[in-house]
């Protein structure tokens, strides 16, 4: 490699060329030219593309004449640049490669893993349906067919077929090969199999191949041809990234780095010119009786399989899936990096799933909805093609989630890390339905028809509604903010959605989608029918938690006498008589079953003592064991109990923070309960 941080190169009659980066090992030499920004911007890059198509041709040659005998190429190498599309065809007519930030990185994950092995990954992608010199082509096959489908079996060394093999991994590196289906190796099962090798173990089970020659393969058969298989001599293709590997991706690369690799041999099952939609449903039809394919992966491959299919409800998914992933994949999109593709990793940032932006588009008006082979319901965008709808949407879902993205910086640096509750799932669902509303109410109001009215324009139209969620977003304190944070589930989604229409309502009330006054109207109802449910489940918990410590302690005769202090017996005692006046003999009840919640709250802590043996441990909320925290601060939610049932019992009125309250005492308490019967 060059040392500095660039080179020249001399040209001849030309002068030279500088370049950022020059490699060169014994068969290849490569020189980058590195462009970078310092925040992500589009760009055709028209005068760095100009100066290296004008030398390419003097380059070449004169890398060659230094470098005899290897194969060279030009790479272009960006970071924090959307390149244009007609800068993309520029490149890909003067045949120079373009790699940006993602495709670097890719490659350099690749080698971490695979070792020397990555170098034939990096070949396929550089050289693709280039000659291999020196490659023995020919291999002993049985040649056969397998539900209509020709296929070819034999045995060869991994070191030749390394050579020719390609892994279609999920990655930006390899979006000029869409679709993609293979997940990325695994460094730790691939020094399993290396170790398994060199250990002389074997895999009796096939590579899956699929070979992409253009027509049907060479072969010479050596028995005579019939119905059945026919032995013969198969030549396989002698150019890179020729072989794309369907199954067994990490045994051929654990040989990479064996000795074995050019003495073993691996049965391999070759196809011959799969349509990649077949090869991702013979991906997911074999890992699908092994290692499950992740649900996020599925998503990322039916937007690919399902994107032309006969049945319109399967186009229509795939349609909201490419949608979501090119939100999380495209420079130009707000949530860039933001939305975990395929087996990307989740973090505090990337931490949005296809399926939540898929839901939003979904359960709002876009796209529409359909029976297998007609419209049910036209979306508001929809133009009768996947093609032609996903034109329409993106643009305008991109200038949405800008908006917010700009106006709500604060909550845009946070994503999904502690306080940030708009850039979440819940809340990218959420949004997603509230600019379907938007378009519903401005097409009710004639202001725009989505068809043919510019994305821009019509961003332009729902700015204004977009900047009362802004105003509602702002005004939230602390612990309304972590409510939302809160909101999990079908059910939190729709809050969460509904409250976001109602902030737009308080600020344009002719905004009225339909359901929204409804909701408002069973909200409170349903709060407290919720919340009264969870209060008998946590009065029955600690009536039976309670008299079980408590008899533990004094015995089964006298623990009411001696763990129940004497006011608590007393009313108790009193209220029970009360009611024994008016119940028929076998439904008597006694003085415990006439206990409040915060008489049990006077039993635990009527002694430090007695708090501390028997109540402590159970009864002191997560995050309220604080040290210097008193012992009897570390009851006080039964307070908050007790006043929340009074309510529910004489006002029938519950907010929504108590209702979360709530939901987290009795998700704790008999959480725990079933913890401590295991």
């Amino acid at each position: 490699m060059n040392v500095g941080e660039e080179f020249c190169i001399d040209l001849d009659q030309r002068g030279e060329a500088r370049f950022s980066i020059l490699a060169a090992d014994d068969e290849t030499v490569l020189v980058v030219q590195c462009v970078s920004a310092r925040e992500v911007r589009s760009s055709q890059l028209r005068a760095e593309i100009h100066a290296l198509r004008d030398v390419r041709v003097e380059t070449l040659r004169a890398l060659r004449r230094i470098f005899p005998g290897r194969k060279a190429k030009i790479i272009l190498a960006t970071k924090n640049i959307a390149l244009m599309p007609n800068a993309q065809s520029s490149l890909e007519d003067a045949d120079i490669i373009h790699m940006d930030e993602e495709a670097i990185s890719y490659f350099l994950s690749l080698a971490e893993h695979l070792g020397k092995a990555a170098r034939f990954q990096l070949l396929g992608n550089l050289f693709a349906g280039q000659r291999i010199q020196g490659l023995d082509s020919e291999v002993h096959a049985l040649r056969g067919k397998m539900g209509g489908i020709t296929y070819y079996f034999f045995a060869i060394e991994p070191d030749r077929l390394l050579k020719i093999a390609y892994v279609l991994h999920r990655n930006r590196a390899n979006s000029d090969l869409m679709p993609t289906y293979q997940r990325l190796i695994r460094r730790s099962r691939l020094q399993d199999v290396s170790r398994f090798v060199d250990a002389g173990g074997f895999f009796p089970n096939s590579i899956i191949l699929n070979m992409e020659t253009g027509r049907s393969p060479r072969f010479d058969p050596a028995t005579k041809a019939g119905d059945g298989p026919v032995m013969g001599v198969l030549h396989l293709p002698q150019t890179y990234r020729s072989a794309f590997v369907i199954d067994g991706q990490h045994r051929l690369y654990g040989y990479a780095n064996s000795d074995r690799a050019v003495s073993e041999l691996i049965p391999v099952v070759a196809f011959v010119n799969l349509p990649r939609s077949e090869q991702i449903r013979l991906f997911m039809q074999i890992n699908e009786n092994q290692q499950a394919v992740p649900k996020n992966l599925r998503n990322t491959l039916n937007a690919d399989l399902l994107w032309d299919s006969d049945d319109l409800r399967q186009r229509s998914r795939a349609l909201k899936l490419r949608v979501a992933q090119h939100l999380g994949e495209s420079k130009s999109s707000p949530l860039y990096g933001r939305v975990i593709i395929g087996e990307n990793t989740r973090s505090p940032i990337r931490c949005l799933t296809i399926e939540a932006i898929s839901n939003g588009l979904t359960r709002g008006s876009f796209v529409g909805s359909f029976n297998k082979s007609s419209v049910k319901d036209s979306g508001t965008f929809y133009m009768g093609t996947n093609d032609a709808t996903f034109a329409l949407l993106v643009p305008f879902l991109e200038r949405c989630f800008r908006h917010l993205r700009d106006k709500l910086f604060a909550q845009w640096t946070l994503g999904g890390a502690e306080g940030g509750f708009v850039f979440i799932n819940p809340g990218i669902e959420s949004l997603l339905k509230i600019f379907s509303d938007i378009v519903d109410h401005l097409i009710l109001q004639g202001a725009i028809d989505p068809r043919i009215t510019p994305a821009e324009d019509v961003y332009r139209q729902s700015s204004a509604y977009l900047d009362a969620i802004v105003e509602y977003v702002e005004s939230l304190g602390v612990e309304q903010a972590a409510e939302y944070r809160r909101m999990y589930g079908s059910g939190g989604t729709t809050r969460y959605w509904r409250r976001l229409q109602r902030a737009i309502q308080k600020r344009h009330p002719d905004f009225d989608p339909p359901g929204l006054s409804a909701f408002l109207e069973d909200e409170a109802k349903t709060f407290n029918t919720e919340s009264f449910k969870m209060i008998r489940e946590i009065e029955t918990f600690l009536n039976e938690d309670i008299k079980r410590k408590l008899q533990e302690k004094f015995g089964k005769i006298n623990w009411f006498a001696l763990g129940v202090p004497r006011k608590v017996r007393e009313s108790s005692m009193t209220m029970a008589a009360q009611k024994n006046v008016d119940l028929p003999p076998d439904k008597q009840v006694g003085p415990w079953d006439c206990l409040h919640i915060i008489d049990y709250c006077t039993i635990m802590t009527q002694s430090q003592d007695l708090w501390l043996e028997l109540f402590a441990k159970r009864y002191t909320l997560p995050g309220e064991g604080r040290p210097k925290a008193s012992w009897r601060s570390r009851s006080s939610w039964m307070n908050e109990l007790n006043r929340i049932r009074n309510q529910n019992f004489h006002t029938y009125t519950v907010k929504p923070s108590e209702y979360e309250f709530l939901v987290e005492v009795t998700g704790w308490l008999l959480r725990e309960e079933g913890e401590d019967d295991i």
